[in-house]
């Protein structure tokens, strides 16, 4: 099963779906997709640790919530992740991640485009035979 892919249904944002055998899973993935359009992932290394608690009203806004918080750590703290291990309590819409990655260093790695934010908009978290969410980012 493929992790995720872009998706052409928006001019000036870029948008992609996420797929997950479960709700860990799929929020995982999301969170991967959006790192690809920021950085190389692949030239990240797990150098530093960090650890959240993510809620949300609904499944949509615990997306929202986590993509959002985790481009803080990139406007503020400098920081790319791509390891990420993610446990999603479905009925109190909670997550707890941890997730690893490194400073930021143009020398050493392809940077891509710059994400402003996660939004609402056209956002879809559903499953069939898996979980798949769609969503748009800000660039």
């Amino acid at each position: 099963m493929k992790k995720f892919e872009f998706v052409d249904i928006t001019t000036a944002d870029t948008a992609f779906v996420a797929y997950g055998k479960n709700l860990n899973e799929l929020f995982e993935n999301a969170a991967r997709a959006m790192f690809e359009v920021i950085i190389n992932t692949e030239q990240i290394k797990s150098k530093v640790k960090r650890k959240i608690k993510v809620t949300g009203n609904d499944l949509q806004s615990l997306m929202f919530n986590w993509l959002n918080i985790l481009l803080l750590f990139v406007d503020s703290d400098n920081l790319a992740f791509s390891y990420f291990k993610i446990k999603v309590n479905e009925k109190k819409f909670t997550l707890n991640a941890v997730f690893k990655g490194e400073e930021i260093d143009p020398k050493k790695h392809e940077t891509r485009t710059a994400v402003k934010a996660c939004t609402y908009h056209q956002m879809k978290i559903e499953k069939n035979k898996i979980w798949k969410a769609q969503v748009i980012l800000d660039i």
